[in-house]
């Protein structure tokens, strides 16, 4: 259908804009976007910024659900998220990811 269509390109739209600016984002086949930080205080910490600065709601997944040590963020992208609101999220989550000094991956050749 024209909506999953749209749904497919915006979550590889994210996907591609976050590997562009290294944030460490996880393999998931779903529409999910599992970004890895790794310290639950941290994770509770970027969701809520994104929240409050930025009107932007990432759900921050800690133990139990996932291991100690494996915090991330779970970002949904849906069909109706434009270029303007993806771009909010990436350079918000550019410069969160640099406040709090969270490591970088190597961009994908």
């Amino acid at each position: 259908t024209v909506e999953r269509t749209a749904h497919q390109d915006r979550v590889a739209k994210v996907r591609r804009r976050l590997h562009a600016i290294c944030i460490p984002v996880m393999d998931n086949p779903s529409h999910i976007i599992p970004v890895m930080v790794g310290d639950p205080k941290k994770c509770k910490m970027i969701s809520d910024w994104l929240l409050d600065k930025h009107g932007i709601y990432v759900q921050p997944i800690n133990y139990p659900t996932v291991p100690k040590g494996t915090e991330r963020l779970r970002i949904t992208p849906s069909p109706v998220h434009s270029d303007d609101d993806i771009d909010r999220l990436v350079t918000a989550l550019s410069e969160i990811w640099s406040q709090c000094a969270l490591a970088r991956v190597a961009a994908a050749a």
